[in-house]
């Protein structure tokens, strides 16, 4: 109950399931102190934050639906994660199995190792990521250079075609028009002879010519305009006019004299024409269009050119961040032997303390099988016994109760590089009674020294530890079945302490065996980290 409400709070996944029948929902709800990065966060949420405290609650309905809030303030359930993270850690059996993971060994032997492994760490991913990157470009470089060469020779290609044509811009227009004029050259003549003719005169049968006639009246009114202004203005409008038809007269007999009949200038241009037809055809729509394919496609065509160069210097970039990680990989390799070995000593004193006398913890760090983001490193937890004639690995040798005692004295040994502030065990002493169980309680305790630590346990040696005892009670009297956590006082404890010894919570002998406990775990709790 405790752990799934913790969960919760912590941004677990809500399940409907834990609203009891009949209900609208469950909440959980608890008070948390926070340091002063974890309050920074939290005041960026919004979240009301009280002399370092705050209120987290959870709640999920019936329906599945689920509502968290953060120091008043309704925030999403991934915000109770990120914002908390780091100030409970959870530990339950399924984390004994985690231990049997090499990733799981690998990533508790970098948490230990401290600054100097982390700052290995990312010196060789930041290497591999960047290796691994060049590579990538290297084999799509290299997988595509087919294709790339045959659309470096389609545009090849095309822009050879376009250069053995050279259009220019506005070709096409130009070369229609003269195509059109030098195919009716006949019907232009005549047209632009007889407008000649009628403003200049040339041809009795058309009689009098229109300038002729313009002058005769511009001559008329001029003569009686003293008489009358307004004739004088009809005499200056006859004036302008006359000037203006002589210009025009004198532009078509220019255009006369140079329209000529040139058969062999239309079939070049016919020819010009025919050409700028098969490139707009294929490569656009107009010659501007064709020269604007010209120009994009020779940019394009220099891109593909300069793969083969960029291929040679990606290469060789590649091996110089090969050896960049390499080296990353060589120094990880180097800090996490120290840090192995470091890690495999503490571990191995706590053993002896939890009652396995003649057992150790071996950390080894031997070369992976294959490299990976996380180095070259395959690292794995055995466990040596009988004075070092036997090594077993944890996932092959160890029993449940030797998991338990390992699990508790690598949070020992980590206790100070421990991102959570608070842990809580969940019955990881499974499999381990009598002096094993007095040694686990007494580590327990070493380690609330240095964090706060929440033990759930059905074993009194452990309990008796325990600077505070509370228990949860089930009430059946009622419909309903409900559960609730109790502080016990003194008298309290020792009744408790008594029924979980003998199942007795009065019995005068097993109340005998509690006292005794609490006092073996007065004088056993140990004073500093």
């Amino acid at each position: 109950m405790v752990v799934t409400a913790l969960e919760l709070l912590l941004g677990a996944r809500a399940d409907s399931s834990l609203v009891r029948a009949g209900a609208t929902q469950a909440s959980a709800q608890a008070i948390i102190r926070a340091d002063a990065d974890t309050c920074a966060v939290l005041a960026e949420t919004g979240a009301a934050v009280d002399d370092g405290t705050v209120v987290v609650h959870r709640s999920v309905t019936a329906s599945g639906r689920s509502r968290a809030r953060l120091g008043g303030v309704l925030v999403p359930v991934s915000t109770l994660g990120e914002a908390l993270r780091g100030l409970v850690t959870i530990h339950g059996q399924s984390d004994q199995q985690l231990l049997l993971s090499h990733r799981a060994q690998q990533r508790a032997l970098d948490r230990f190792g401290g600054t100097s492994t982390r700052r290995a760490v990312d010196a060789y991913r930041e290497a591999f990521d960047r290796l691994a990157g060049g590579e990538r470009l290297l084999d799509e470089l290299t997988t595509n250079a087919r294709d790339r060469a045959r659309q470096a020779d389609l545009l090849r290609f095309g822009l050879a075609e376009i250069e053995a044509v050279d259009p220019h811009p506005g070709e096409g227009a130009r070369l229609r028009e003269e195509a059109a004029r030098l195919s009716h050259v006949d019907a232009l003549r005549a047209g632009a002879t007889t407008a000649h003719q009628l403003l200049t005169g040339g041809d009795e049968d058309l009689g009098t010519d229109v300038l002729s006639r313009l002058a005769a009246a511009r001559k008329a009114v001029g003569d009686v305009s003293a008489d009358d202004t307004q004739l004088g203005v009809f005499a200056e409008q006859l004036a302008a006019a006359s000037y203006a038809l002589s210009d025009c007269a004198a532009d078509i007999a220019s255009y006369l004299a140079d329209l000529e009949a040139d058969p062999l200038r239309l079939a070049a241009v016919q020819d010009r024409l025919s050409m700028l037809a098969t490139l707009t055809r294929k490569y656009g729509d107009s010659v501007d269009d064709v020269l604007q394919w010209a120009r994009t496609s020779a940019a394009a065509l220099t891109a593909l050119e300069a793969d083969d160069d960029r291929r040679g210097a990606i290469e060789a970039e590649i091996g110089a961040l090969r050896s960049t990680r390499d080296d990353a990989a060589a120094a990880l390799t180097a800090a996490r032997s120290t840090a192995a070995g470091a890690l495999a000593a503490i571990v191995t004193s706590e053993l002896t303390a939890l009652s396995m006398t003649h057992s150790a913890l071996v950390v080894s760090v031997e070369p992976a099988a294959r490299a990976g983001r996380d180095g070259y490193d395959h690292v794995e937890f055995q466990l040596e016994t009988t004075g070092g004639t036997e090594r077993r690995t944890l996932s092959k040798g160890a029993s449940g109760g030797e998991l338990a005692r390992v699990m508790l004295a690598l949070e020992v040994a980590l206790a100070g590089s421990s991102p959570g502030r608070t842990m809580v065990f969940d019955e990881v002493d499974a499999g381990v009674a009598g002096k094993a169980a007095v040694e686990v309680g007494r580590r327990l305790a070493l380690l609330a020294r240095s964090v706060q630590v929440i033990v759930v346990t059905h074993l009194p040696q452990v309990a008796a530890f325990a600077d505070d005892h509370v228990t949860v009670v089930k009430d059946e009297s009622d419909v309903v079945t409900t559960s609730g956590v109790h502080a016990l006082d003194g008298p309290g404890r020792r009744r408790e302490l008594s029924r979980m010894l003998a199942g007795l919570e009065d019995s005068e002998t097993a109340l005998a065996h509690a006292d005794e406990l609490l006092e073996v775990a007065r004088e056993g709790r140990p004073t500093t980290p």
